[in-house]
Formats: structure tokens, C-alpha cells, sequence
């Protein structure tokens, strides 16, 4: 299952307060296994409609997929990934977050999940990312397959933090 393609966005931008905390948890796949209520809040669902649900289903389509190639990848070599995300709410709302995950192991050291803590972000950062997400996005759209979209969106992305002098996650943290 994919992202919500029923809902329409709107225009109407929801902001954490500075003490929100949004956590949620996934399994391999992506599928949530536990959501906060800071999560069932903001996103407006309910927590039967979420547990063993794809985390995309809160996905706004401004955001680009080469995003969550960079989050899947870093999250597969067991590393934490730092991200500016906007997600959409189900009233079409939507509403950005820093978005921290990092890998759940078990106690022998096998990944067996993620784990997902969100807060209110930097409006700089965010005013930065959505005017790159506003080139990525119309870059993937452009290409005749998922594969050739990503690669054109993440060329952008690259781009812009070669010219940061910096890792993706370095850039993203200078701003907490």
C-alpha cells in the first residue's frame, strides 16, 4: 500500500509546537508498529489506521522520492538518518518535521525495525529544503520511469550538498 492518493492537499500549514515530539516505529518494511499520540494527533488518524500501515501513508506528494532513497539507504547500513520531511495530514493539512530515524536491532544485534522521532524544524531549513524539494520533484515528473525520476532528483539533491562542503546529515544537523 502506498501513500493516500485520495487525499487533495491544501494550503493550511499545521506547526509542531517547540516540545512536540512525534515517535513512531516500523518494522522492516516500513510499516508502523507503534505511533505516539502526538502522531495520531497531527496526522488525524487513529491508531487502528495505522499500525501495520505503510509510514507513507503520510507522505505529501511535494516531497521528492529521492528523499526516502537517501533515508532507505542510510537506514540499510545501520546508520541514522536526519531529514527535512513534509508529510501530509488526512484533512490534506500538511505539516513539516526534523525528522531523526535510526535503526532498531534486537539484543543479539539483528535490525529488526526503525525508529522515528520528529520535531518542530528550523523555518530556515525548511524555506532552503522546499525550494530544492520545489526543483526535485519536477525533475522526477519529468522522466519516463521511477528509476530514471529518482536518479534525476537525486543528481539535484547531490548537487546542492556537494556545494554545502558537507555530508547530507552534516548539513541537515547544522541547523538544530
Amino acid at each position: 500500500m502506498s501513500r493516500n492518493t485520495q487525499i487533495t492537499p491544501t494550503s493550511k500549514e499545521y506547526r509542531l509546537s517547540p516540545d512536540a515530539l512525534i515517535v513512531t516505529k516500523t518494522d522492516l518494511k516500513g510499516c508502523i508498529t507503534y505511533a505516539n499520540e502526538s502522531f495520531l494527533s497531527i496526522s488525524m488518524l487513529e491508531e487502528q489506521q495505522t499500525l501495520a500501515k505503510p509510514h507513507n501513508i503520510i507522505r505529501h506528494p511535494d516531497m521528492p522520492k529521492a528523499v526516502f532513497r537517501l533515508l532507505w539507504d542510510t537506514l540499510k547500513k545501520g546508520n541514522e538518518f536526519f531529514g527535512i520531511i513534509k508529510n501530509i495530514s488526512m484533512d490534506g493539512s500538511f505539516y513539516w518535521v526534523f525528522a531523526n530515524v535510526t535503526p532498531s536491532f534486537d539484543d543479539k544485534g539483528k535490525m529488526i525495525g526503525y525508529f522515528s522521532v520528529c520535531r518542530q524544524p528550523s523555518q530556515a531549513l525548511v524555506k532552503i529544503m522546499s525550494k530544492l524539494y520545489q526543483q526535485m520533484v519536477p525533475a522526477e515528473k519529468r522522466q519516463g520511469d521511477e528509476q530514471h525520476a529518482i536518479d534525476a532528483s537525486m543528481k539535484i539533491l547531490n548537487d546542492f550538498i556537494d556545494e554545502q562542503g558537507v555530508s547530507y546529515n552534516e548539513y541537515i544537523i547544522s541547523f538544530v
